[in-house]
């Protein structure tokens, strides 16, 4: 099937088509096996030379192992940069008194919180997808996959998608970075692995 046989309304879907595919690191030929469509008609709609039918975009996205539907609101997303001034007081009270500041504002595939002050550890998390937290200041106790690790400036810890977790400031000052993958994502896991 050809970029001739697909509609010109039909819809621009090549960034997402792209990151999907470099998700998986994928070959435009695999992904050309996968799908039953063409190299040069795959190049095509990655570079929004083509605008896919929906039965186009349906195999497209199959092979891809996504559906039109995640293609589609991939690429609503524009390609972009966006700079959060520390400045910017956009900061919500968080649970325990302390606040809560987005570093990556919109509906992205990333999410990071900036936690200052006070955290209690009240509350129990749990996410769909991957999660990583970094103290840059203080210290925090994490509870996690039945232990407790404590954590100060500089350390990391790495929490895999469904593990249940809940943490909390245990010196003055602290400040938390919390970056994960949205929940609005399905994380891919490593085909390699």
């Amino acid at each position: 099937m050809g970029a001739a046989e697909d509609g010109p309304a039909g819809p621009r879907v090549g960034a997402g088509v792209r990151r999907r595919r470099r998700a998986l690191d994928l070959t435009l030929a695999e992904v050309a096996e996968r799908s039953g469509l063409s190299v040069p008609f795959l190049s095509q709609i990655e570079n929004d030379r083509a605008r896919p039918s929906m039965r186009s975009l349906q195999r497209v996205a199959d092979a891809l192992s996504t559906t039109a539907v995640q293609l589609l609101a991939a690429a609503e997303t524009p390609r972009r940069m966006d700079v959060v001034r520390a400045a910017d007081d956009t900061g919500l009270a968080a649970d325990g008194g302390g606040r809560a500041r987005p570093l990556v504002r919109g509906h992205h595939q990333l999410h990071a919180l900036e936690f200052t002050g006070e955290h209690d550890g009240e509350r129990e998390f749990r996410h769909r997808n991957d999660e990583l937290m970094y103290v840059a200041d203080g210290a925090a106790e994490v509870e996690a996959d039945g232990r407790t690790v404590r954590l100060g400036p500089g350390d990391t810890l790495y929490l895999t998608g469904g593990i249940s977790h809940r943490w909390r400031a245990v010196a003055p000052g602290t400040r938390v970075l919390l970056v994960a993958v949205a929940e609005h994502v399905e994380a891919v896991a490593d085909p390699r692995l």
